[in-house]
């Protein structure tokens, strides 16, 4: 696993011994950052089933001026915050280790919010609904930020979760990855 552009382009990541981790795959990754704007200066990111950390660690070398990982795996955070250190982002992130559902309540009574939220939790365990679900009750993204939820192509996601709707899909192999904005009121999806 390797930083695939920005100030730290090339650098190897640590991923925790033992785990069972699924990292977003140079592919997907590269994918991801071919479809966000190029300029990333002044985006905060929360990454949640942040594994690795593989994703908010190529969005700071890109530019985002701080990122919130948040894991509940111990032995994850111990690399995450490993690798914040050896690339030298540590002043502008945060490692949570935390379940993802009660660390969105907190970030909400806090009125924190994002412009980047990225989600891969494990696959097909019905994580995704419940989490969307809390992200549209507790408004942690910004009015112009962008969900974006790595998945398998076997989970079917609604169109729509309170005021969050799809309003994108890319496949690659047996990933997808499925955008999610917030509606305007009348319900229409805006392009951003």
């Amino acid at each position: 696993m390797r930083i695939i552009g920005g100030r730290a382009k090339g650098q190897r990541l640590k991923a925790p011994k033992g785990q069972a981790l699924r990292p977003t795959s140079a592919r997907v990754k590269e994918a991801l950052f071919n479809i966000l704007p190029h300029e990333l200066s002044g985006w905060r990111i929360l990454d949640l089933f942040a594994g690795t950390g593989n994703v908010s660690l190529e969005a700071l070398s890109r530019g985002a001026a701080e990122a919130l990982l948040v894991d509940v795996s111990r032995s994850a955070a111990r690399a995450i915050q490993e690798n914040l250190r050896l690339l030298g982002f540590s002043a502008r992130s945060s490692v949570w280790t935390a379940p993802v559902l009660r660390s969105l309540r907190v970030l909400a009574r806090q009125r924190r919010e994002f412009d980047l939220i990225f989600l891969d939790p494990p696959y097909e365990r019905d994580l995704i609904r419940r989490v969307m679900e809390t992200l549209a009750e507790t408004e942690v993204l910004v009015e112009s930020g962008v969900i974006v939820v790595e998945h398998s192509i076997r989970e079917n996601l609604e169109q729509t979760y309170g005021n969050l709707g799809l309003r994108d899909q890319r496949r690659y192999g047996t990933t997808l990855l499925s955008f999610f904005v917030r509606r305007a009121l009348d319900g229409r999806i805006e392009d951003r």
